[in-house]
């Protein structure tokens, strides 16, 4: 069996939400899906997957620790993350055809699962403290065992700056203190909250806050800082009395070393659409349990990230919880009639070869979009840009 063609696909489901996968083909007829972890990078991702694909048609898709390693330092310089999300989608897909030329699911390649199912949490961001209050009391109705929101903007927009937002820190990290406690108030003792920064604060302001909310039992703080130095998150760790989750923004095992091995975190957030695939999740993960720090993938994208993230999580003894957007099957079914399980709160792969999902290539030919675009940005009230 040797890898044929990679083919990129910038598409929008029905709804209109934006995802970026990539398909491999072989000459035995089976193929793989990935999917880009940076869809507004597309563009340039586009041209890497075009470059990578030179070293991998007439291969065997079953040597991925081999092509992982020649896309990745074949060209001497280490790949950037533009790249990296390149190598992830074909990782990816080269795993999901090894489980398709077996007829094993991923999960089982991987180790066997550990696991029936993973705890899962959703997105349950609101407009207002309201909004937000019912969007987490209606998850735990559906039966979610997690709530997750992210650090509030505070209105308005600036003049020169037309429709972006504002978030200026004091007001926020106010307005999240009173938000967290709503939300416990709301959905009592039992469920746990996921706050995520999104790297949107200085560091000395997100430790004032962080024990501020100390007394509402967070399960973690996501991203409180931002991501380039990761030697940084020793001085919110030595400050704050709260489980930290960090590292959605890394690519490959090296940037998780330090604080892997200085167990300045508690959860690692790989993505496995940013940070090499699933070999490189892998390592990762396998890393991370010999420092008693379970795993907590990153997962705001489609059906094949999903499915991808709850494969590694089934197969791997140190996972803390699987952030799950919206429940599968209940989104672009339009290109993935098939896609993993949801029962309750947890996610599971289906005992079906490879990823065990459904592509409909028809479909995402008919939705193809630009796959360019910029995110909304946030400034502070003197006009300085914070994160998004």
């Amino acid at each position: 069996m040797k890898i044929t063609e990679l083919k990129t696909f910038p598409v929008a489901d029905a709804e209109g939400n934006q995802y970026y996968f990539v398909k491999v083909y072989t000459d035995a007829g089976i193929d793989g899906i990935g999917e880009v972890g940076i869809r507004n990078w597309g563009n340039a991702i586009g041209h890497a997957v075009d470059h990578l694909s030179e070293i991998l048609v007439g291969e065997d898709p079953w040597s991925t620790e081999r092509h992982w390693q020649k896309m990745f330092r074949g060209n001497f310089f280490p790949a950037d993350k533009v790249y990296t999300c390149a190598i992830s989608a074909i990782d990816i897909a080269l795993w999901d055809i090894k489980g398709k030329s077996v007829g094993m699911p991923v999960y089982k390649l991987l180790g066997g699962p550990v696991r029936d199912k993973v705890v899962c949490y959703p997105h349950t961001q609101g407009g207002d403290l309201a909004t937000l209050v019912d969007n987490c009391k209606k998850a735990v109705d559906e039966g979610w065992k997690f709530v997750r929101w992210g650090q509030p903007e505070t209105g308005g927009q600036l003049e020169y700056r037309g429709a972006d937002g504002r978030l200026e820190p004091l007001k926020s990290m106010r307005m999240a203190v009173e938000q967290m406690g709503a939300v416990r108030d709301a959905v009592g003792p039992d469920i746990h909250l996921c706050f995520d920064v999104h790297t949107r604060l200085d560091t000395s302001h997100v430790i004032e806050m962080c024990r501020d909310l100390e007394r509402f039992k967070p399960f973690f703080i996501e991203d409180p800082i931002r991501s380039e130095n990761p030697a940084s998150y020793r001085k919110i760790a030595d400050k704050i009395n709260l489980p930290i989750a960090a590292g959605e923004q890394w690519a490959t095992k090296w940037p998780f070393r330090e604080v892997i091995e200085q167990e300045t975190i508690d959860y690692a957030r790989i993505d496995l659409c940013i940070v090499g695939g699933i070999t490189e999740a892998l390592k990762i993960t396998h890393w991370a349990e010999t420092h008693y720090i379970d795993i907590v993938p990153h997962n705001p994208l489609g059906p094949v990230s999903a499915a991808a993230c709850v494969s590694l999580c089934m197969a791997s003894t140190n996972v803390g919880v699987q952030e799950m957007p919206k429940r599968p099957g209940t989104f672009a079914t339009d290109l993935f009639p098939q896609q993993i399980g949801w029962e309750d709160g947890y996610a599971f792969c289906h005992d079906a070869p490879g990823l065990g999902i459904e592509f409909n290539e028809e479909a995402a030919e008919a939705n193809r979009v630009d796959p360019q675009a910029w995110m909304p940005q946030l400034y502070r009230d003197d006009g300085a840009q914070t994160n998004w």
